[in-house]
């Protein structure tokens, strides 16, 4: 009658399961990255985890199955210290109190039913969080849990959290992998349970991240001296006469080293300014430089809308697919003084490339455990470019 009670009473832990784990599912692909390797067995099971940052329980909200409703083992005098804080871990973690100093061991038999009814129990057996990344000795509790509820023990390596937020230390960007390991039988002992847990661990650490060999080597560019003059020298030449626009190149390398998004944006910035006003100095003195891919449609709209908008009409130009050269020769042919030129050209070029950069740079952070397809992703971006710019031109024509 008991066990049934609790498996009726067991469903209601699953939408807020998923819930948490969607959240920390989140967070991690922003901080980095999360990959699971294995599964959890059918039915309910203690997990046992290294711990060695506050960050091991997200991890493992975040990669278990929210069909177990995982629970985790918190430490009372700590995160029940205070009503804040009770409230935070319960809710955010599905953490239930833990005593260090007397009485665990109640706490922990208060959960055999729940594991009966299909939930997982997740416990930290060090019972603090270790150093150096080593895993420590495990105490006895979570087994007598597992074979008092007639159990699976599954051990779980975690492997980044440490980098991502160490102990007494700030959050950083850092991918986390977490290793399920095969069930151990609830008779193991607590050697044996820590044995397997250090060896997922430290697969977990030792097998690197796959990546390829096109992002190597444009990240090695990309944080090498010539990036950024690079970036301007694209940039600059765009405004005057080369046919394709800084955008493409901040999509290729910002995917590629992600933190470098926003100063090769600046840079790229500063180079489509710097070219526009030679463009404009150029056209006001009667030269004319060659305008590959533009169309004389395109040329007769940017001077309709300089007629009516004086140097504000390149806010139109982020959005109509005409060249940012196109306006910058218009304007000089129009007589357009510098002075009110630049400020409208730094906003309306400002608020597209710093977006595109960016937006770019987040693609990449969330895309990071797929690092080993870039190539791939390189041909679609110029295949879809090559489509897009077809249909502008096509579109002006």
């Amino acid at each position: 009658m008991t066990t049934a009670l609790v498996r009726t009473t067991h469903a209601p832990h699953r939408l807020p399961a998923f819930l948490r784990r969607a959240l920390w599912m989140l967070v991690l692909t922003l901080t980095g990255g999360v990959e699971r390797r294995g599964r959890l067995p059918r039915g309910g099971c203690v997990v046992v985890a290294n711990h060695s940052s506050h960050a091991d329980t997200a991890a493992l909200l975040a990669a278990l199955d929210a069909r177990h409703a995982p629970a985790i083992g918190a430490a009372a005098d700590y995160w029940f210290a205070s009503p804040w804080r009770s409230r935070l871990c319960s809710r955010l973690a599905a953490g239930f109190p833990v005593r260090r100093t007397g009485g665990g061991l109640d706490d922990l038999l208060a959960m055999t039913d729940h594991l009966r009814a299909g939930r997982a129990v997740v416990l930290f057996p060090e019972g603090t969080r270790g150093r150096d990344g080593e895993v420590g000795s495990f105490h006895r509790g979570a087994l007598l849990l597992a074979e008092r509820a007639g159990v699976p023990l599954v051990p779980v390596g975690i492997g980044g959290t440490d980098r991502l937020l160490p102990k007494h230390g700030r959050l950083r960007h850092s991918f986390v992998r977490v290793q399920i390991g095969a069930p151990l039988p609830a008779t193991a002992s607590p050697e044996e349970a820590r044995d397997a847990v250090a060896a997922l661990t430290a697969r977990t650490k030792s097998e690197p991240l796959r990546d390829s060999r096109t992002r190597h080597r444009v990240a090695a560019v990309v944080v090498s001296r010539w990036a950024l003059p690079l970036a301007f020298v694209w940039a600059f030449a765009e405004a005057l006469s080369w046919p394709l626009m800084p955008e493409l190149l901040l999509a290729a390398v910002c995917v590629a080293v992600p933190r470098a998004a926003l100063k090769l944006s600046l840079t790229a910035l500063a180079g489509s300014l710097a070219g526009s006003l030679l463009a404009l100095q150029l056209a006001t003195s009667g030269a004319h430089l060659p305008a590959p891919l533009t169309t004389p449609r395109m040329h007769a709209e940017v001077r309709s809308e300089l007629a009516l908008e004086g140097a504000s009409a390149i806010r139109h130009q982020p959005w109509n697919g005409i060249p940012f050269k196109v306006y910058a020769a218009e304007a000089g042919r129009a007589g357009t003084p510098a002075s009110d030129w630049l400020p409208t050209a730094a906003k309306a070029r400002g608020a597209r490339t710093l977006s595109v950069g960016l937006l770019f740079a987040a693609f990449g952070l969330l895309m990071r455990r797929y690092r080993h397809l870039y190539g791939r992703y390189l041909l679609l971006l110029g295949s879809g470019f090559a489509t897009a710019l077809t249909l502008i031109v096509t579109g002006w024509s």
